[in-house]
């Protein structure tokens, strides 16, 4: 049942409203200590709402049409750019199936070079041009060939619409693999992130291709078009109309939130746009599609990010822009008592919507849905049983030919100037990755309080305002001359009971270990999903801009900052050792922190190229367009010379260790590197990560 959507309040009053909720919750954060768990949540949620703070509506169309020049580019920045020139369709039609008033045919066609959609045309018997709606999935395992997806095409088919129904990249039949049911989030998405690009701005892209392809339908009338979708679907619809302006009706379902609602929640990555709240809200996507016809479908049963509450704040910054248009009634909000689905309540709400603005037709009210039998999921494929082409490309495979293209770029200096210049290029870009530009200013205090013990003494320091982390340091005895920092991401207890951390104690240094935020005792308790162990946290960073291991990066230098302020100086040696994935840690930290003497690594990704998904690393340290700006995990390692730098061995992206052929040949830009800055003997790359040969190599 449609419920009655309420008059949304003055955007003012909105946000005095929010406001005031900021506030109260910031008093009681600092009333009460929050449980160390949830507050890395609580501090990328304050960063945020300081982030949107400042959000109004336009006072005109010429304030909006500034804003939505500026927020195309930036939503095209984090996406990654589009091709220039589109590549040819080339469809081929891989079979057709014959029904009641409409025949359905399954077809492919190349969105980019080598990357090819499948897709299925409800063709409708008719003999003049129709309109045409693009479908997009969702989250549903069985994608387009899904008894929920073909019930909304099927319902537009017998309504007279031309519907192409496609299934996006990674899922349906453009998986990993040759069955239906796959997930394309986590860690395969995460592959295209280091060359700077994401599977939000991809799916953008292939549903441009897939409305290039309905205009060369004969059947489609190439001025009506729209598109729905829901959950993950409903995203896409929402992405794509908003860029797309041929898109003239567009029909999100159980997918319009707030931005801000994500940051507690976890959804796919393909939802996810870097740096998103850096420049806006939902609401500002939303606008985008003004003046064209907007109507989003809400359940009152959905997720938190989806809710109709979340929705309703997003439309009250949206709809003053539609009225600066004139169109206030080419939005609408429709919220029906459901839970999160596409049901027959919502088609035919959809129904009414496409055919008031693609066949001038009714008021948008609901239209019935007509009888319709959906077909056998197997039935619809274009590639059934396992007669997929055996090197058909995948995200992982797509996400390595463009990471190759960029690491290629890369030659090895012949001499000293003509390294100086791409390394200070390197650091640049290092810094823009990792932190939005410059590391945020740190605070005048760590506010740095120090315990000792028999055993040693506790470190209690404040990297940022309103996070709180604890290092150790056993066995400390002034004055230290040899301070070695020893990083595990699976926490402080993992990296103090390491073979490398006793190693390093027995050889005479100083080990201090740390929870850095959001590990260790610090992880939030329900992070993972998939391969990816630190999904949510690593996916919360990404909206506001600040990847996890650009904060890593500053958690490690704060320590440093909070051992001068308590101690007055460093040890004369620093070392910085990261184990597995806080290898990653270490090379970031001490290619941007003179003050680290020496660095070893143990098992650490050794490039961030790989045609399969990550296996065994983590999603904070797979930063957007780190190829693309900084380099590749050796030239980030090459920026290191001329210091000691030890790497005890070494793994694909695939978590397959590598021989010493492959680590030989992907630290050659590394060793090269150091013979031009006169410190061959300083690089010693290990074929295996045993405690002992990498503190001998530190020495």
């Amino acid at each position: 049942m449609r419920l009655k959507s309420p008059i949304a309040q003055p955007p003012m009053l909105i946000a005095t409203i929010s406001l005031l909720v900021v506030f109260l919750a910031t008093v009681v954060t600092c009333a009460q200590e929050p449980d160390p768990q949830y507050a890395f949540l609580e501090f990328v949620r304050r960063e945020a709402a300081e982030m949107r703070r400042a959000d109004k509506p336009p006072a005109t169309l010429t304030d909006w049409e500034r804003h939505r020049t500026a927020l195309k580019q930036r939503l095209q920045e984090a996406w990654g750019e589009f091709p220039a020139e589109p590549c040819p369709l080339r469809p081929k039609t891989m079979g057709t199936l014959a029904r009641d008033g409409y025949r359905v045919e399954k077809i492919v066609f190349q969105t980019l070079p080598d990357v090819w959609m499948t897709a299925n045309a409800y063709v409708p018997d008719r003999q003049e041009k129709v309109p045409a709606v693009l479908c997009v999935h969702g989250h549903w395992r069985g994608a387009k060939q899904d008894p929920v997806v073909q019930a909304r095409c099927i319902g537009l088919a017998k309504l007279g619409f031309f519907v192409l129904s496609v299934d996006a990249f990674g899922a349906g039949e453009r998986g990993l693999t040759k069955a239906l049911g796959e997930y394309h989030g986590e860690m395969v998405a995460a592959t295209l992130f280091p060359a700077g690009l994401s599977l939000c701005g991809l799916q953008v892209y292939e549903n441009m291709r897939a409305v290039d392809y309905l205009l060369t339908r004969p059947e489609v009338d190439g001025r009506r078009i729209g598109i729905t979708g829901c959950s993950g679907g409903g995203n896409q619809t929402m992405y794509a109309g908003a860029w797309d302006e041929r898109f003239l009706a567009v029909v999100p379902v159980c997918s319009v939130g707030n931005y801000q609602a994500y940051l507690g929640a976890a959804c796919c990555m393909c939802e996810v746009v870097p740096e998103a709240l850096r420049f806006t809200e939902e609401w500002g996507v939303l606008a985008m599609t003004a003046p064209r016809a907007l109507r989003v479908i809400s359940a009152t049963r959905d997720a938190v990010q989806f809710s109709v509450e979340e929705a309703r704040k997003s439309l009250a910054l949206t709809r003053p822009v539609f009225e600066l248009y004139g169109l206030e009634s080419s939005l609408d909000h429709a919220v029906f008592e459901a839970s999160h689905d596409y049901n027959r309540e919502m088609r035919e709400s959809m129904y009414g919507w496409m055919t008031r603005f693609l066949k001038d037709s009714g008021d948008g009210s609901p239209i019935a849905e007509p009888d319709l039998q959906t077909e056998e999921p197997e039935a619809l494929r274009c590639f059934p049983g396992d007669t997929r082409p055996d090197d058909f490309m995948t995200i992982p495979r797509f996400a390595a030919v463009q990471a190759r293209r960029l690491v290629a770029q890369w030659r090895p200096p012949s001499s000293l100037e003509a390294w100086q210049p791409r390394r200070d290029a390197a650091l640049q870009g290092l810094a823009r990755c990792l932190f939005g530009g410059e590391p945020p200013r740190p605070a005048p205090s760590t506010q740095v309080v120090v315990t000792s013990d028999g055993e040693g003494r506790t470190i209690t320091f404040a990297p940022e305002p309103g996070l709180t982390l604890v290092a150790r340091q056993r066995h400390h005895a002034a004055p230290t001359t040899r301070l070695a920092i020893v990083l595990d991401l699976d926490g402080a207890e993992k990296a103090e009971q390491s073979q490398l951390a006793t190693t390093l104690e027995h050889r005479g240094w100083s080990v201090i270990t740390l929870d850095l935020r959001a590990t260790g005792k610090l992880a939030y308790p329900r992070d993972r999903i998939g391969r990816a162990i630190d999904h949510n946290t690593a996916e919360w960073s990404l909206w506001i801009g600040r990847p996890l291991l650009g904060q890593w990066v500053i958690d490690v230098r704060r320590l440093l900052d909070a051992l001068v302020e308590h101690d007055g100086r460093l040890p004369e040696e620093v070392l910085l050792a990261g184990i597995g994935p806080a290898g990653l840690v270490a090379i970031g930290t001490a290619a941007l922190e003179p003050r680290i003497s020496r660095v070893a690594t143990s098992d650490t990704l050794a490039s961030y190229v790989t045609d399969a998904p990550y296996e065994g690393q983590r999603l904070g340290t797979i930063v957007p367009g780190i190829l693309r700006d900084a380099g590749d995990v050796n030239h980030l390692a090459a920026l290191i010379a001329p210091r000691r730098l030890v790497i005890g061995g070494g793994v694909a992206g695939d978590g397959r260790p590598l021989d010493v052929a492959a680590l030989d040949a992907g630290y050659a830009f590394t060793r090269q590197v150091y013979d031009v800055k006169d410190a061959a003997g300083e690089l010693r790359v290990l074929t295996a990560s045993k405690a002992a040969a990498i503190v001998e190599g530190l020495e």
